[in-house]
């Protein structure tokens, strides 16, 4: 059963405490109750639960004043840090601004540890080396839980968009353009995949996760991922290839050896893929100039890309 507890910035710290400890309690509060708490900046926590995985994920939030039904709503993906308040506190501005709500779910490292269940999303025990006897469960996939906390958030604040908006900056970026592939129903109608350190190409040739040779995607048509309305966005100044954290190997550097390049070869190989599979293809490249991997600097450009 999914469920959330809201705790509001401004209430008493032994409060917070007691809602902490006594999640009984939110059996107290109705939905009216419920809907009226969440508001301005805050934090919930939602229980993904499924018969054999469950995973409580701590969302920040911020809801402009203005707020309608039918508000926009941007899910946002937070980097290696896994510092989504951050990332929540950067858009801010641009989300009283342009008017949308921000929801920024928290892929913390005592529950989705290491690049396998945050950055590919859990689809395999092991990404670096896929095969069907280590394929997960798809309802243990970390990508399963972004459709639900959707349902569950705008259903909490009375919200009726049917599609949301949707950006991850680095390593969020790796999460957000695999999602999208490995989830071909989603609900995004607008993505910013912003900076990723390095990508799963469209490359029937290469394996996963560097391709999509030897996964689950050589089965799964890749059309509605290229009709997305999708902006791979990168710095022109994001062009260190000693920066850190960057994967280097014969595979990941075959993309380009710095994460300008890297979103280049991106773009140019999903717009061939496209092409050579007769497939629309919405997408653009988004370099800004000046800037370099500041998730700040990539937040507020990705807010004008999609609502400006």
């Amino acid at each position: 059963m999914m469920n959330a507890l809201h705790i509001k910035k401004a209430f008493p710290a032994a409060l917070i405490l007691l809602m902490l400890l006594g999640c009984g309690q939110d059996d107290n509060l109705n939905s009216t109750e419920l809907n009226a708490s969440i508001s301005g900046s805050g934090f919930i926590l939602y229980d993904y639960d499924t018969a054999n995985f469950r995973k409580t994920l701590k969302v920040y939030y911020h809801i402009p004043e203005n707020k309608t039904a039918t508000t926009p709503i941007l899910l946002v993906f937070h980097g290696a840090g896994r510092n989504a308040s951050d990332y929540r506190n950067a858009l801010i501005e641009k989300a009283n601004q342009y008017g949308f709500i921000i929801v920024a779910p928290q892929f913390s490292t005592l529950n989705f540890p290491g690049s396998d269940q945050y950055n590919l999303g859990n689809v395999y025990v092991d990404g670096d080396n896929p095969s069907a006897t280590t394929l997960n469960p798809e309802d243990e996939w970390s990508f399963s839980i972004v459709e639900p906390l959707f349902n569950h958030f705008k259903n909490e604040i009375g919200n009726t968009n049917p599609s949301y908006k949707i950006y991850g900056h680095s390593a969020g970026a790796q999460f957000v353009h695999r999602f999208l592939m490995f989830k071909p129903n989603n609900r995004a109608n607008q993505s910013v995949i912003s900076a990723a350190g390095w990508y799963t190409v469209p490359n029937e040739s290469v394996a996963f996760p560097y391709g999509i040779g030897h996964s689950i995607l050589l089965n799964s048509p890749l059309d509605l991922f290229f009709e997305k309305f999708i902006s791979v966005q990168v710095g022109s100044n994001d062009n260190d290839p000693k920066a850190s954290s960057l994967r280097h190997n014969s595979f990941a550097d075959a993309q380009g050896l710095n994460r300008l390049d890297r979103a280049q070869y991106f773009f140019s190989k999903a717009q061939t893929a496209a092409q050579n599979n007769t497939s629309d293809f919405n997408w653009e490249l988004q370099i800004h100039e000046g800037a370099d991997h500041d998730f700040v600097a990539a937040s507020h450009n990705a807010a004008d890309l999609i609502f400006n």
